[in-house]
């Protein structure tokens, strides 16, 4: 048959519905590429599942499933939709591409360094401590020679994204050097193996990479702590400032840069939302982490270099792909799933040093993700007068402030 009667009569077979699309069917499909953006590598790691180290989107859709929202409202490089409790994979694109984390990375931070300090420690903070920091770092404005609770320094980690606090605690962990030595040994103890940590903060370096797939390693792996789920769901808080004449300490407030769970002048909350963490640098673009409940469903989206250039992309892609996730959930086939520690889990769901099977290798981790809201929605704390905002049963109620430049 020649070129033209086959073009033809593939035509003829799509109008007629008798040619089955690779979406419908539940393949992998192309995106609409454009030509000057950079490709995924042809082989990816398939820590997880075969598919999640195959370029392109990968959803296996049951009959009476929601589409995917279109290349056109996806346009990140690389996302991924899974279940926070089950650790399964309900869709994604390009998981284990190694791209720049900016500050998600700081969820790795987190994880590491948050359980080895009481919150109501104080650190009297050195010049030292704030050496180091990269040009134009993100800051929520600790000054030498004053002191604060570890308490204080993870609401400026997490609300602020701020580097000033990482590096005060780092210096408190022993410094930049060794708490970068223990995020790269946490990080293979969670199975993030595309992950490679050159700064604490997220920061652009040189060699700095981590994945979809192994920052929701690291949302997943923290959602497990208390302290971790209180501080990246404070939507608001009061941070300590100068001393003032009396020699009292003032306060200001801080709002959290995650714009789905603070809103922003262009983007609302979004329901149910419960953190995580954001992040942009130049070399990462935007990357977003978030986690959101409904009824007894908890879904976590990782979202890293929107290509399109709007305002809060990264959000608005991340909020259309929980839409999706909710919709979808028992309508489709899981495409992979995220592993568990390797104490629990050898990255194919084998026996575990202990001699315990965990089913999908998440075991420990579902029981504790599902034990936090007890079956009920999961709180959110707006330090704001000392009110407790519960997201998803209310809307949150924030004062919308115009995006920071």
């Amino acid at each position: 048959m020649g070129r033209g009667r086959t073009l033809r009569a593939a035509a003829a077979l799509a109008v007629s519905g008798l040619l089955t699309s690779p979406l419908l069917a539940g393949t992998a499909y192309a995106d609409q590429k454009d030509p000057k953006a950079p490709a995924p590598p042809a082989k990816m790691s398939q820590i997880g599942g075969e598919r999640l180290g195959t370029p392109g989107v990968q959803v296996q859709l049951k009959p009476g499933a929601p589409k995917l929202p279109g290349p056109d409202a996806l346009t990140a490089r690389s996302w991924i939709v899974s279940d926070a409790a089950t650790g399964k994979v309900l869709a994604a694109k390009n998981p284990h591409w190694q791209l720049a984390p900016a500050s998600t990375l700081k969820m790795l931070f987190a994880d590491t360094v948050m359980p080895k300090f009481p919150k109501n420690q104080k650190h009297t903070v050195k010049p030292a401590d704030l050496a180091g920091m990269g040009v134009g770092s993100s800051l929520v404005g600790i000054k030498e020679n004053l002191t604060y609770t570890v308490h204080d320094l993870w609401l400026g980690v997490f609300l602020r994204s701020g580097n000033d606090a990482v590096h005060t605690l780092s210096a408190m962990n022993g410094g930049t050097k060794a708490t970068v030595s223990q995020m790269q040994r946490h990080a293979k103890e969670l199975n993030a193996n595309d992950t490679h940590v050159v700064t604490p903060d997220g920061y652009d370096a040189p060699g700095q990479v981590s994945s979809a797939y192994d920052l929701s390693l690291f949302a997943r792996a923290g959602l497990r702590n208390a302290d971790f789920r209180e501080y990246c769901s404070t939507a608001s808080a009061q941070f300590p400032g100068d001393k003032g004449k009396d020699g009292k300490r003032a306060t200001f407030g801080i709002q959290n840069t995650n714009r789905l769970l603070s809103g922003d002048y262009d983007i609302k909350p979004y329901p149910g939302i419960a953190g995580v963490k954001n992040g942009s640098t130049t070399n990462a673009g935007s990357t977003f982490t978030g986690m959101a409940q409904r009824g007894d469903r908890k879904l976590l989206v990782t979202v890293m270099h929107p290509e399109k250039a709007v305002h809060n992309e990264a959000y608005r892609e991340a909020a259309k792909l929980l839409d999706w996730g909710f919709a979808a959930a028992d309508k489709v086939e899981p495409v992979g799933r995220l592993v568990g520690p390797r104490s629990e889990d050898d990255g194919t769901g084998a026996v575990s040093a202990q001699g315990k099977r965990h089913k999908g290798g998440q075991g420990s981790t579902q029981a504790a993700l599902d034990s936090t809201g007890s079956g009920s929605t999961w709180t959110a704390v707006g330090i704001t007068g000392g009110a407790v905002v519960v997201l998803g049963a209310v809307a949150l109620v924030v004062r919308r402030r115009r995006a920071a430049k």
